[in-house]
């Protein structure tokens, strides 16, 4: 055993406790946002983040929100007291509503757990851990290609990643029946992540009748789906959008929804999201 003087040596020599930990490789898009910033040209254009922005090329912040946030600076009774452990009630049940619509029979039914999570990252990393945890499948299906993210959330909740033919390079849509196939040979109550509209990176979503096809597909094969619903109301509007969470409920049957409210508001530093899980 060491003695405690060549203890306090070791910690004296200058050496770092966390020399030995590697520097994290650049996030490509954040690489990009610095190549931006530093650019002096005038004509320069970023299409990098996908966030409102003026023709000036400055953050936009929505009408709808100056307002809330001048209500609530108004608001003499509020205060800043800590919430519940699942975050702010009101924010969670209109959330709820918001993705499964005011009359979803789930709702009315007490079958919806809804929690706040910091964004849709926040959402799918808890939503990720309480499947590694809770659930009894430990493996999770992608669109090939996905959001770039997505690996890293499940991978560190320690879940197990294929990956589902998605995006069809000859045709630039989707490849469905590759879909359906991958589905089918899944095993009986693997994980699978689906974008519920505005599918991250290629744009492309299943048509209604798809989505069908792919409900009953993966309610025969006892597939979980876990929605992460990013762009609601970008695509369509805020009911077609959330037309495949809902068509997955309607049924009865078992899944996760995260949700965020970065693009769909505006509110990319605000960090808002909710993830929701709803039972039989």
């Amino acid at each position: 055993m060491e003695s405690k003087n060549s203890e306090k040596a070791k910690e004296s020599d200058g050496d770092s406790a966390f020399e030995q930990v590697a520097r994290a490789a650049d996030i490509p898009i954040y690489a990009v946002m610095a190549a931006f910033r530093e650019d002096p040209s005038p004509m320069k254009l970023n299409l990098g983040f996908g966030v409102y922005r003026t023709e000036e090329g400055k953050p936009l912040l929505l009408n709808a929100v100056r307002q809330a946030e001048q209500l609530l600076v108004n608001d003499l009774s509020a205060d800043k007291e800590y919430l519940p452990i699942t975050g702010l009630p009101e924010f969670n049940k209109l959330s709820a509503k918001l993705i499964f619509g005011a009359d979803s029979p789930a709702i009315k039914e007490n079958r919806v757990s809804t929690v706040q999570c910091l964004s849709g990252s926040g959402s799918l990393r808890i939503g990720a851990d309480f499947l590694a945890k809770h659930y009894y499948q430990h493996t999770v299906y992608l669109s090939q290609p996905t959001y770039g993210n997505h690996p890293n959330f499940f991978a560190a909740a320690g879940l197990a990643m294929k990956t589902y033919h998605y995006y069809d390079p000859k045709t630039n849509g989707l490849d469905f029946q590759g879909m359906l196939q991958d589905l089918g040979a899944a095993p009986s109550g693997a994980i699978v992540l689906l974008q519920a509209s505005g599918h991250n990176p290629t744009g492309i979503d299943p048509t209604a009748q798809q989505w069908e096809q792919i409900r009953q597909l993966m309610r025969l094969k006892r597939l979980l789906p876990f929605f992460d619903c990013a762009y609601q109301g970008f695509v369509m509007n805020m009911d077609a959008d959330a037309l495949p969470v809902r068509m997955f409920v309607a049924d009865g049957g078992e899944c996760l929804v995260a949700q965020s409210y970065s693009k769909t508001m505006g509110l990319y530093g605000e960090r808002v999201g909710a993830l929701s899980v709803v039972r039989h």
